[in-house]
């Protein structure tokens, strides 16, 4: 940091036209208020209501939690400088984004992981779920997620610390991205490049491996089912997690773990906005607000305000 000549970075953003920066602040808008509202909504049902204190929804709720500090470290900042044309960000700044936007990207994916767990064993093994999912292993499993993301960002996160930046200050994207950064940096990145591509290897295909595994189990649980409406039911609702799943993991897979991690493309911008929106503004649509338990808890909680406001106008 003593050789850093470099005090600010320039974010390309993701369009060099006006007309689309509108069109986009837009959509991001849109996109961002649905993440906000639908997770807050999970988070408040799944409190409020008596039925869902269960494991499932616990998950759910802390992966609620999540997706709304992922979506906020990048997303106000991306809105700002779309509006106002301003494109600047702090070295300290960018850091702390980046460091933010990693740590909690990776306690997505193994989120996704205890989640899909959590499902194996409620449909694979019904009669122990109470047993293995009980408060204290859950409770275990959602801090060993948010443990190990952090452990895992902190080595790069030091390292990235000590590299010099001389200039250019330019990043191809519309947050800090770490690849963009090694491309600036005034020495040579190729221990933090390797570290990273194993850490990738470590965290994605990792944790996708117990997703497949867990699913898969549950898809042979499902067609062993003697009632064809318990098949239907179960199947419709694990077939929307893997939609989600598939988009989430074969975007990651494509940016992250690449031999070559050098970005600056634009199909690098267009995925990052996939994985890092699109998916998690569907997260709680598909995972939550689509259970008829959450429908049955919403109606209840609408009707109990509605017939409150009536009372005490």
């Amino acid at each position: 940091m003593n050789h850093t000549t470099v005090v600010e970075f320039v974010l390309l953003g993701l369009t060099n036209s006006r007309h689309l920066e509108i069109i986009l602040f837009l959509i991001l808008v849109i996109a961002y208020f649905l993440i906000l509202f639908g997770n807050v909504t999970v988070i408040s049902i799944t409190l409020v209501d008596h039925f869902l204190q269960t494991p499932m929804y616990f998950f759910l709720r802390n992966f609620a939690i999540l997706e709304i500090t992922f979506t906020s470290t990048f997303i106000p900042s991306t809105l700002y400088s779309l509006l106002t044309e301003r494109k600047i960000i702090s070295l300290p700044g960018c850091f702390l984004q980046m460091l933010l936007f990693f740590c909690l990207g990776t306690c997505t994916f193994f989120h996704v992981a205890a989640m899909s767990f959590d499902r194996y064993v409620a449909i694979c093994r019904p009669l122990h779920y109470t047993t293995i999912m009980n408060n204290r292993f859950c409770f275990q499993l959602v801090l060993a997620c948010w443990a190990v993301s952090f452990l895992l960002m902190l080595s790069p996160a030091i390292m990235f610390l000590q590299l010099p930046f001389c200039g250019p200050n330019v990043l191809n994207h519309f947050y800090c991205d770490a690849s963009q950064l090694l491309q600036l940096s005034c020495t040579d990145t190729w221990f933090i490049e390797g570290l990273l591509f194993i850490l990738s290897i470590i965290i994605v295909p990792g944790t996708l491996t117990i997703t497949v595994i867990s699913y898969g189990c549950i898809i042979i649980t499902i067609l062993h089912m003697p009632s064809s409406s318990g098949r239907k039911k179960t199947f419709s609702t694990c077939s929307a997690h893997l939609v989600v799943v598939t988009v989430f993991y074969s975007t990651s897979i494509y940016r992250y773990n690449r031999t070559a991690q050098r970005g600056g493309q634009g199909s690098d911008k267009v995925l990052s906005f996939f994985f890092s929106v699109v998916t998690q503004m569907l997260n709680p649509y598909i995972y939550s607000l689509r259970n008829n338990q959450v429908k049955r808890a919403l109606k209840e909680s609408m009707s109990k305000a509605f017939s409150s406001s009536w009372r005490h106008p």
